[in-house]
């Protein structure tokens, strides 16, 4: 059981979410400092899974020394603001490559063990400007529109080999940093990453076999 991004406020819900549910979890972040809130029974990878020279050595090393890996949840992201007539190349590469990127080779690195298993479920989060254009976030919401469409072709590809893959897809997560960011307004229907965090603990869990492809919506009421 692998958590990506285990170092921010939905990675680490979800890993204390799994983790009390008996399961063996790997937390994986490129920060070793945010792992550091983790309980000892949690196993710590500092990797950085943009990187996609890292990602299948950590994977291959993780097999070796915890066991199979039968579940990835991917919880990292990156937001930043800028409309289409003003994102720069950099802004762009930037959320490619966190928000779509390493979803690609984390899925890439798992599904090879997986396959041999016979079965897996894989976890991406994504989020409501991915799935409904909202204007003053262009890289963001493009970045994360690409990553429903890799979701989808992964579901078609991967399904046959017994391996699910499937997405929560946020508005507001009413993390400690958006907590301190912004506007108590802004945050009045924010979802709490432990309210998020129980709906990946039932997509990774054998009462969602039958889901794949499906893209959830946790926009909060």
């Amino acid at each position: 059981m692998l958590v990506v991004g285990a170092g921010g406020g939905l990675g680490h819900a979800t890993a204390l979410k799994l983790a009390s549910q008996g399961m063996r979890v790997v937390a994986v972040d490129r920060n070793e400092l945010n792992l550091e809130g983790l309980p000892e029974g949690i196993v710590r990878e500092v990797v950085d899974a943009t990187d996609p020279d890292s990602v299948t050595p950590m994977i291959e090393r993780i097999a070796h020394d915890v066991g199979t890996p039968d579940v990835l949840v991917n919880t990292l992201g990156a937001f930043e603001m800028g409309d289409a007539m003003t994102t720069t190349p950099e802004l762009l590469r930037r959320m490619m490559d966190v928000n779509l990127g390493a979803a690609l080779w984390l899925s890439q690195a798992v599904a090879p063990f997986m396959q041999r298993s016979g079965s897996g479920a894989i976890v991406h989060v994504t989020s409501r400007p991915g799935v409904e254009p909202a204007a003053g976030m262009a890289a963001y919401s493009v970045s994360k529109a690409y990553l429903v469409h890799l979701i989808r072709v992964l579901d078609l590809e991967l399904r046959p080999l017994g391996i699910r893959v499937n997405a929560v897809a946020p508005q507001l997560i009413a993390t400690a940093k958006n907590r301190a960011d912004l506007p108590a307004d802004m945050l009045s229907h924010a979802v709490t990453p432990e309210a998020i965090a129980g709906v990946i603990s039932f997509l990774v869990s054998d009462a969602a076999a039958p889901i794949s492809g499906a893209i959830l919506p946790v926009y909060g009421v």
